[in-house]
């Protein structure tokens, strides 16, 4: 078992205490806080049989490794997860799904930017997150904290080469569709009901030439404004909830 990890926050302490409340050593609060959504919390980590330990602002902080814990830290114990992506992939396969819904990140080494496009992922139910080790952020207290939960939910795979992984997906059928302003197809005019990774490059500089280049096909987001380009969270979020629009 790996060493206990800090989670900080409501969102995502609150729901290691829904998925696996039995990893968890102690939870840390500000006693001086007590408004509804504290006494909530509080109430919902006695509930779990969590044990609860008062803690200052300056203490928590320093748990935390930020000022944005909105008065609660936990530490915790690492979760046993999926361990490699063949294995993810092969889960999928056995109980059925054999329409693996991916988003590859290539370059994006904002914490904040992770963690929310971990968040979206979540929410359009996509099966896990890939990113090369060289070239991205791993998962951190802040990348936790802005991913209000999903850093616990969604698996995050970090690959020593990338361009292979993809190559690897395509020999599993899955069709690797990147994005890039200057494609000639929309996202709406793709078809992604089927086995599909979503691939998004960091803001400014985009995909890295060999990841582009190996690519089964390149779609654009509509730009109708004076912006050229999206968050790269944002352009997630279009991309993926956009495949599950088209799941139905």
């Amino acid at each position: 078992m790996s060493s206990p990890k800090v989670l900080f926050g409501f969102h995502a302490v609150g729901v290691r205490l829904k998925t696996a409340p039995q990893s968890i050593i102690e939870i840390y609060y500000e006693a001086t806080r007590r408004d509804a959504r504290m006494r909530q919390f509080l109430d919902r980590a006695r509930e779990a049989g969590a044990r609860l330990i008062e803690a200052d602002s300056v203490r928590l902080a320093k748990l935390a490794g930020s000022h944005g814990h909105q008065g609660v830290a936990a530490r915790v114990e690492a979760v046993a997860q999926v361990t490699s992506l063949d294995e993810l992939l092969e889960n999928l396969e056995e109980a059925g799904i054999e329409q693996p819904l991916l988003l590859v990140l290539d370059g994006v080494t904002d914490p904040h930017n992770l963690g929310a496009c971990l968040r979206v992922a979540d929410g359009a139910g996509a099966h896990a997150v890939i990113a090369p080790k060289d070239h991205a952020v791993g998962i951190n207290a802040t990348v936790a904290k802005v991913a209000s939960g999903a850093a616990e939910t969604m698996p995050y795979f970090m690959v020593t080469n990338l361009a292979r992984t993809l190559n690897e997906l395509k020999e599993r059928n899955i069709w690797i569709i990147g994005t890039s302003d200057d494609a000639p197809k929309t996202i709406y005019q793709v078809d992604l009901k089927g086995p599909v990774a979503l691939v998004l490059g960091a803001e400014g500089d985009g995909m890295r030439q060999l990841t582009r280049k190996t690519c089964d096909e390149l779609v654009s987001i509509p730009m109708k404004g004076a912006v050229e380009s999206l968050n790269v969270s944002v352009a997630s979020g279009v991309c993926l909830y956009e495949a599950l629009r088209q799941r139905g």
